[in-house]
């Protein structure tokens, strides 16, 4: 599930639930979409409400730091739980400068 705020040129994805390969491919539809519309300074992802993810969601947070150079903007994700911040330590996020 997802919820969208867009404020002061930021644009927030609540994500809620699990984030599998099914699950991703629908949030990045959704997340891209409002993003080449409204074209936000910063694109902010939190995963506060995120139960389990797998690499799905590494490729996620992958293809919208991606996207949002291409637009000029930036990447942020917050609200980690500490067992999914695991898994992106693991994957090499941390040097993106992208977690909060």
């Amino acid at each position: 599930m997802l919820q969208t705020d867009y404020h002061d040129n930021v644009l927030t994805a609540y994500i809620d639930g699990e984030i599998d390969h099914d699950a991703a491919a629908r949030l990045r539809t959704s997340i891209d979409g409002a993003a080449q519309s409204l074209k936000p300074r910063l694109l902010c992802l939190d995963f506060g409400s995120v139960r389990f993810m797998d690499s799905s969601g590494v490729g996620l947070v992958m293809g919208r730091y991606r996207q949002m150079k291409l637009i000029g903007g930036r990447l942020r994700v917050v609200n980690i739980p500490d067992h999914i911040y695991r898994i992106f330590a693991m994957s090499g996020l941390e040097g993106l400068g992208v977690l909060r």
